[in-house]
C-alpha cells in the first residue's frame, strides 16, 4: 500500500481547521472503526467496491479498510439513540482506496446530518457549511449541483418499462453517451451472448437467475470483475429483457433527451424543465417546486445561485444518491478531482438496517485537495 503523502503529515493544519470550523457548526466529531464489514460497500457503486482494500478473519468473514466515512457513520446512528430523530455529526480522519499512483490514505472530512424533515433547507445547509469549512478557499471553487431524483420522477411520469427504467438510470450515474443508452439491445459489447438471452427471454424471474447463478458455480466464479454471480444474473435477465423490448416510443426518447440537456444557471433551469413537462403532458410540479425551494434556502445562506452550475446529466458515481448532489472544483484546475462532494441519500439508512428510510444528507472534503490549492500543484 503506498505510503499517506508527506504533505498531509508535515502539515495537518487543514486538517485542524477544517474539523474545528465542523464541530463549531453544531456538528459534534466522530470516528468509527477502520475496519468495516465490506458487504456493507458493496452496493454503493462500482468504482468504490473496486477500490476497497479487502481481507477476512477465520470465521471468513469479510472486512475492508474504511474507504470512506458516509455509510460507518450512518451505522452509527442507526445504532444510537439518536436513531429516527435529527441528528448531524462531522468527521475528519483516515480513508483507504486502490487510486493507481496516488496514496491509497488519505485523509476525509465531513459531515452528515439526519432525520431532519426539512429537507430543502438540510440540503442548503449542508452545501453552505461545507464551503463555508474550507475558509478562503471557497473563493476558488466551482460549484455543480443537480437533483437526481427529478431524473427519476421523468422515468416515473413516463410509465417506462422496468429494464428500461433501470438501464436509463444507471447510464445516468455513469455517463453513459445518448447512441450506447439506446442501442437496440442495450449493448455496447461485441460479445455474443444470443444463446442464453434467447433462454432467458420470457422466463420466471427467479428460476432464471438462479439458473445463471448455477452456471456460474459450476464453472467455478465466485465474482467477475467485482460482481457476484446474483448480480451477474440480474444483468443477464435486464439484457433479455431488453433484447425482446421494441425499444423506446421516439417521444419519450426525445423527452429524456431533451430533458438531459437542460443545464446552466439554476433559475433557467427550472424554467426550462417546467417548460419541457408542460410541452410533454407531464406533472412534476411537486419536486421542482422542492428544487425551487432549495435554491431559496441556498440563497439566504449568502451563496450566489446564478454562480452555481445546474446540470440534469451530472451526478456523482455512487448509487445511494436519491436527490441534491454537487461537487465543488478548483477553478484553477478543474480537470482534477472534486475539493467537496456529496448530496442527499434518503433510501440508504434502511438498507442499512433502518425499518424506513431516514432524511440524510452529507458532505465530504478532501484534505489532500486543499493541500494542493495551496500550494498550487496537483492534487
Amino acid at each position: 500500500m503506498p505510503v499517506s503523502s508527506p504533505s498531509l503529515i508535515d502539515e495537518p493544519l487543514f486538517e485542524m481547521a477544517v474539523a474545528a470550523r465542523l464541530v463549531a457548526a453544531g456538528y459534534p466529531r466522530c470516528e468509527p472503526k477502520i475496519l468495516q464489514p465490506a458487504a456493507i460497500f458493496f452496493d454503493s457503486g462500482e468504482d468504490l467496491r473496486g477500490q476497497l482494500y479487502l481481507t477476512s478473519d477465520i470465521s471468513g468473514a469479510d472486512y475492508c479498510l474504511r474507504p470512506e466515512y458516509t455509510i460507518p457513520v450512518s451505522r452509527l446512528y442507526l445504532d444510537s439513540p439518536q436513531a429516527g430523530s435529527s441528528a448531524g455529526f462531522s468527521y475528519c480522519g483516515p480513508v483507504f482506496r486502490y487510486r493507481g499512483e496516488r496514496p491509497s490514505e488519505f485523509i476525509q472530512a465531513g459531515i452528515e446530518s439526519f432525520g431532519r424533515q426539512d429537507r430543502e433547507a438540510a440540503d442548503a445547509e449542508i452545501l453552505g457549511l461545507a464551503l463555508e469549512a474550507v475558509g478562503d478557499f471557497a473563493e476558488r471553487l466551482s460549484v455543480r449541483i443537480t437533483d437526481v431524483g427529478l431524473f427519476t420522477a421523468l422515468l416515473d411520469a413516463l410509465e417506462l418499462p422496468p429494464p428500461w427504467r433501470r438501464r436509463l438510470l444507471r447510464a445516468q450515474v455513469l455517463g453513459t453517451p445518448f447512441d450506447m443508452i439506446f442501442a437496440p439491445t442495450g449493448e455496447s459489447t461485441q460479445t455474443d451472448h444470443s444463446g442464453v438471452l434467447a433462454l432467458l427471454d420470457g422466463a420466471d424471474r427467479q428460476g432464471a437467475r438462479a439458473l445463471v447463478e448455477d452456471l456460474l458455480s459450476i464453472a467455478g466464479f465466485a465474482s467477475i470483475s467485482g460482481r457476484t454471480p446474483a448480480e451477474i444474473a440480474d444483468r443477464f435477465l435486464e439484457q433479455a429483457a431488453l433484447k425482446s423490448s421494441q425499444g423506446l416510443a421516439s417521444e419519450k426518447r426525445q423527452i429524456i433527451e431533451r430533458f438531459l440537456a437542460i443545464e446552466g444557471d439554476p433559475d433557467q433551469a427550472s424554467e426550462a424543465m417546467r417548460r419541457l413537462l408542460s410541452e410533454a403532458g407531464l406533472d412534476l410540479t411537486s419536486i421542482l417546486d422542492s428544487f425551487d425551494a432549495r435554491l431559496g434556502f441556498i440563497a439566504a445562506r449568502g451563496l450566489d445561485v446564478s454562480s452555481l452550475h445546474f446540470a440534469t446529466r451530472f451526478t456523482r458515481n455512487l448509487d445511494y444518491y436519491t436527490g441534491f448532489v454537487f461537487e465543488a472544483h478548483d477553478r484553477l484546475r478543474p480537470q482534477e478531482k472534486p475539493v467537496i462532494g456529496g448530496g442527499r441519500y434518503d433510501k440508504l439508512l434502511r438498507q442499512l438496517g433502518a425499518p424506513q428510510d431516514i432524511s440524510a444528507v452529507g458532505a465530504a472534503i478532501w484534505i489532500e485537495a486543499l493541500d494542493a490549492m495551496n500550494k498550487g500543484g496537483a492534487a
